[in-house]
């Protein structure tokens, strides 16, 4: 009797010893998107709208302005993720960029270059002359190919509305394929409701491309991310691009967005009269949560907001602390709070 008590218990202990002894081991990366709120240089570029952002404009934008941008918007980014790994966020998509000059002063910024942040950007024809753009570490991500997507819209009298074209990169993460789009769709400038079909314009770019992708590989791991201008729940996002909200709603080509969570807590990324809307998002495809797919998975989503990125008083108070109001120089960061995700891949020992 007392060998047969002890062999019981040799089964039962001996499973959790190799379970312990086969613990899983992970390989974690950050992917993020950031508006950075007018990042204009002081020169005075005659084909472009920016006559306020020099130094001659009603912002009186200086170089003192302009260099304290940069090492404002630099501190940021290089806290983005660094709480589950050092090097930070490996890709950052950008909004409201002026040009490639600006994210060439941006990435040698002290607390930033020894990432060695690579640009990929593309002139858009915005009016306003604010681009899009993908930064990333050349350690982990290659570029295979990049392009920019065209968002065609016109008016009722077929004149054409000028704004920001899509991003598309295809590369590979640490050797994984891997799509992504920098997106920054129409505001809602003159209503949201009469400037919804914009935004819905843009989503359906975005959309006919990914579906190409997904019908060669079903389970191909994409990002859409950026300022989209529309909520989680908002019909580009939730009908356009058909993002779900939970990832067992998600179907075999279909997307899942990890900010939803965030919106129906009432967090989100900017502020407008005093309530506050999540238009910064990176949603992601099933590629990167089906149990199916090998490689990397969407692990957790991040709002950065951090109280020094917070409005401490005035008009904005409670906001994100933004760089200027109307013309006034405030001296903070941007008006949008940026956002990140981690992906995961399990290794060997």
């Amino acid at each position: 009797m007392r060998n047969k008590l002890i062999f019981l218990t040799l089964l039962l202990i001996l499973p959790l010893l190799s379970a312990a002894q086969k613990k899983k081991q992970y390989q974690i990366g950050a992917i993020g998107f950031y508006n950075f709120e007018n990042l204009f240089d002081t020169e005075d570029d005659p084909v472009i709208n920016d006559d306020d952002f020099t130094p001659q404009g009603d912002n009186l934008y200086t170089d003192v302005i302009y260099q304290e941008k940069l090492s404002h918007l630099a501190r940021v980014v290089s806290e983005l993720a660094t709480e589950k790994t050092p090097d930070g966020v490996a890709l950052l998509g950008v909004a409201e960029i002026e040009n490639r000059k600006v994210l060439e002063d941006f990435v040698i910024q002290p607390k930033i270059i020894d990432r060695n942040y690579q640009i990929v950007h593309f002139d858009s024809p915005d009016r306003r002359g604010i681009d899009v753009a993908l930064l990333y570490q050349p350690k982990y991500f290659k570029v295979i190919e990049s392009k920019a997507l065209p968002v065609m819209l016109y008016r009722a009298d077929s004149s054409r509305i000028y704004t920001r074209d899509i991003l598309y990169v295809a590369g590979e993460f640490n050797g994984e394929p891997m799509h992504v789009f920098v997106n920054h769709w129409p505001s809602r400038r003159g209503g949201q409701a009469a400037s919804q079909p914009l935004r819905n314009a843009a989503a359906f770019v975005c959309k006919q491309v990914c579906d190409s992708l997904l019908n060669v590989d079903p389970l191909a791991k994409i990002m859409i991310m950026g300022d989209l201008n529309d909520d989680p729940v908002s019909p580009s996002v939730k009908s356009v691009l058909d993002a779900k909200g939970k990832k067992e709603q998600v179907r075999k080509k279909g997307f899942y967005n990890p900010l939803y969570t965030y919106f129906k807590k009432g967090i989100g990324t900017l502020a407008y009269q005093d309530a506050w809307s999540l238009f910064d998002q990176i949603i992601v495809s099933n590629g990167l949560i089906s149990k199916q797919a090998e490689g990397y998975h969407y692990y957790q989503a991040v709002v950065h907001n951090p109280k020094y990125l917070v409005q401490k008083t005035g008009h904005f108070k409670g906001y994100p602390f933004r760089t200027f109001s109307g013309n006034a120089y405030l001296g903070g960061y941007s008006d949008h709070f940026p956002v990140y995700i981690y992906v995961i891949k399990e290794i060997s020992e």
